[in-house]
């Protein structure tokens, strides 16, 4: 998939890296008849193990199993083996501090098992290619390498990097002004304040509740002149309800994601029966930044994707059938069942928000949110850690997971602090 565009001066982007002087790794491949494959690399014995993305517990992986599987995750622990995002990638450190990363090339579930001594096993149900970074003298040097290949962000606004202050939720305009407004008497700095989907009708997308939040321009312009700036959530799922713009363009446009038969599915979210569109089709990404062109032109400084493993309420499995079809590009894959496409969902869902926050206003930085993400997501948007607990075991939690992501050259990178 395209690269957005690098932060790193052209003169350290061309630098090249020296490799340490080690044998090369050869990783050996196994393929069973039905098309799984799994690969192991085995490496010099007392070699510690860190990445694996998105993933809770300890920075160290040495000796845990990880499954990639975006899933909508609430209440995780520090034994969830699968989380909001999938990140099929290993830094092995060497006993003499030399480093090398792995990198299995594949969106479906994949299976990352670090339990046995020295030793990476990558498992997945069909065939794909194995990347190795390195041998480098120096996990800096790996980093570095990954991000040649799979890209960095664009720069961010400088407000993003300021106090977000969010949650669930502010229930009117009155609301939001009236909290901004007790930071700045108070004297306790905000830059950001977040709308969760409260502020929709209905809970649909791309609209606004005629009582609660009336005037949404001249909110923003009240936050605007105190020195605030807005991002407003946008969900995946789109209310299945004729009259209602967003699903009638969509259905003219032929944008959902299909069932088996080739009708749209449908499944229960928060507007409840809703469709899904199908970003893995250029149509559709272009549809879905031209409803973010058109949305921003309120005032939005910012947007927030969530819910886009794609969650679905009422299943057992939180997520859509995986014989579910979508009509992805040639260049991506092409015509695939859901659990091809389903770790690259809500990656292709932020990189659509973000063109569309692009076109809207060309002068401006674009910012996006993603809740579920795949490595190099952050081409295209920052990410959090997902819905944590208000406890201490998640509040211990939240460091280990944030600089997992560093790892995987994540830079904006936010955990909700209870």
């Amino acid at each position: 998939m395209a690269c957005s565009g690098s932060t790193r001066r052209r003169r350290r982007r061309e630098a090249p890296h020296d490799g340490a002087d080690m044998p090369a790794v050869v990783p050996v491949c196994e393929v069973a008849a039905g098309g799984s494959q799994k690969v192991v690399i085995k490496l010099p014995p007392g070699t510690s193990f860190y990445g694996t993305g998105e993933a809770s517990g300890p920075l160290e992986r040495t000796g845990k199993r990880v499954f990639t599987w975006n899933t909508d995750a609430w209440g995780f622990g520090p034994g969830t083996t699968s989380l909001y995002q999938s990140h099929p990638w290993v830094l092995a450190v060497l006993p003499d501090g030399k480093a090398l990363g792995v990198l299995a090339d594949t969106t479906r579930r994949c299976e990352i098992d670090l339990r046995q001594e020295s030793t990476i096993k990558f498992s997945a149900l069909s065939a794909y290619p194995v990347i190795t970074f390195g041998p480098f003298n120096t996990p800096a040097d790996v980093m570095t390498s990954l991000s040649h290949a799979i890209g960095t962000v664009s720069m961010p606004p400088k407000w993003s990097l300021g106090y977000h202050q969010c949650r669930w939720s502010y229930d009117s305009s009155e609301k939001v002004l009236k909290v901004v407004r007790t930071f700045r008497e108070k004297d306790i700095p905000c830059d950001v304040v977040w709308m969760d989907i409260d502020y929709m009708d209905g809970f649909r997308c791309f609209t606004f509740d005629s009582i609660r939040f009336p005037d949404p321009i001249s909110m923003v312009d009240d936050l605007h002149s105190i020195g605030c700036k807005a991002i407003w959530m946008l969900d995946p799922g789109i209310k299945k309800e004729e009259g209602y713009f967003v699903y009638d363009s969509g259905s003219k446009s032929d944008v959902w994601i299909q069932k088996a038969d080739g009708s749209p599915f449908v499944g229960e979210v928060w507007p409840g029966d809703c469709v899904f569109p199908d970003y893995t089709s250029e149509k559709t990404r272009a549809w879905w930044a031209s409803l973010v062109k058109d949305f921003i032109s309120i005032g939005v400084d910012g947007i927030w994707n969530d819910m886009n493993e794609p969650a679905v309420f009422k299943t057992t499995t939180k997520t859509m059938p995986e014989s579910n079809i979508h009509r992805g590009d040639a260049d991506i894959g092409g015509v695939q069942n859901h659990s091809y496409y389903h770790n690259v969902y809500g990656m292709l869902m932020a990189r659509s928000t973000y063109k569309g926050m692009e076109m809207g206003n060309a002068a401006k930085r674009p910012f996006v949110l993603t809740r579920a993400g795949f490595i190099g997501s952050q081409r295209y948007a920052a990410t959090w850690t997902g819905d944590n607990l208000s406890n201490w075991e998640h509040l211990h939690m939240s460091l280990p997971m944030v600089l997992q992501l560093v790892i995987e050259t994540f830079v904006l990178i936010s955990k909700v602090v209870p």
